[in-house]
């Protein structure tokens, strides 16, 4: 188990459709921020990035991928529900086994805390979104590729 003071591994997976990439809204209850952050989670002990994608998809939104591939990593420190944290996030690029998901323009799913809503949106889109796109660095770096 992680402690609150080592850094946490990650993945997350850049679902995309037409431009638009996959994110689920979250909601920080201290800060009264609302934001978006692509699906994924924790790395388990023995688990490789590509396979903590394929699992958290299954569980958070009860689907399959495919053609899931490591992009790059970022570091984040950030603060959450009023705890400091600290993520490796491993960013991965990947797609949905069932081509009928992208005709949808909201995905609905559970992580272990709550429900979520998740929304196809434009790197333009979250530019200029009130809401801040997770991790911190990310939308950046999507410029870039």
């Amino acid at each position: 188990m992680i402690q609150p003071s080592q850094a946490r591994p990650i993945a997350i997976c850049l679902f995309s459709r037409r431009g638009k990439i996959l994110v689920a809204q979250g909601n920080d209850r201290v800060k009264q921020e609302k934001f978006f952050r692509p699906i994924g989670g924790g790395i388990e002990f023995g688990e490789y990035a590509i396979e903590t994608i394929a699992r958290e998809t299954r569980e958070e939104l009860d689907v399959a991928v495919r053609d899931v591939r490591y992009l790059f990593t970022l570091e984040n420190i950030f603060t959450y529900q009023g705890a400091l944290g600290h993520e490796i996030v491993l960013v991965c690029d990947g797609a949905f086994a069932d081509d009928t998901l992208y005709a949808r323009d909201v995905l609905y799913g559970r992580d272990a805390l709550e429900s979520f809503e998740a929304y196809w949106k434009t790197l333009d889109e979250l530019r200029r979104d009130t809401h801040p796109l997770y991790p911190a660095g990310l939308l950046e770096r999507l410029g870039d590729l």
